[in-house]
């Protein structure tokens, strides 16, 4: 039988949960984004685990990590997604690495294609009613575990705590499995779905769909 945990991240749990980073992702339409794991753990994980390790949690399966929730609760006071990501670019100089330049040349092109169409692009949401955000990975074998649930029950009750009216998470509307699940969860679709500068699915443009989940 299956023995799964959910508990608060401890400092022991980083180097784990750093080397699970690469494959909790793994799957899901769009998740090679540019190609460079270091550079994308230091925009989806470790900035989390340093500024606001209270808000993140652990899934333990099998006596194993096996996937987290990172989370922030007030936007205002954590460093943008432009602005981690504008730092990973200039540290690893990814437009040198030729997966990562074609993805941001692509994204590139996205954006100035929407941008003559007049059309909108994925971007981080700035709304009052929901200023807490979060990131949530699990290796498949935490997945149909009750994992998933599990720690995003402790960042519900962490939201509660510090008095946040809601939060906000963001995914592809191409990846079906994780939208059921967030909306089982009590999240609800927030605006249109804009197109996502450089991610493909099946060779296909993919758009963001955001969704929010107000405190009760």
């Amino acid at each position: 039988m299956t023995h799964v945990e959910v508990r608060p991240y401890a400092a022991a749990d980083r180097a784990g949960l750093v080397a699970l980073f690469d494959g909790a992702g793994e799957g899901a339409p769009g998740s090679e984004v540019w190609g460079h794991t270091e550079s994308l753990n230091e925009v989806y994980l470790t900035p989390y685990l340093d500024l606001e390790p209270e808000s993140a949690f652990v899934a333990v399966v099998d006596g194993q990590l096996a996937g987290y929730l990172v989370g922030c609760v007030d936007d205002s006071r954590f460093p943008s997604e432009e602005e981690r990501l504008t730092a990973v670019i200039k540290k690893y100089r990814l437009f040198r690495r030729r997966e990562s330049r074609r993805f941001f040349v692509r994204a590139a092109w996205d954006a100035l294609v929407l941008k003559v169409r007049r059309e909108p692009t994925a971007g981080e949401l700035s709304d009052p009613r929901w200023p807490s955000h979060l990131h949530i990975d699990l290796l498949p074998v935490a997945r149909g575990t009750g994992a998933a649930d599990g720690v995003m029950n402790l960042w519900f009750d962490r939201l509660r705590e510090v008095g946040s009216p809601g939060c906000y998470l963001q995914t592809s509307a191409e990846n079906t499995r994780a939208v059921k699940f967030f909306a089982r969860m009590g999240f609800e679709k927030h605006g249109d779905n804009p197109v996502v500068p450089g991610s493909r699915h099946d060779g296909k443009r993919m758009h963001q769909q955001t969704m929010v989940w107000t405190t009760d």
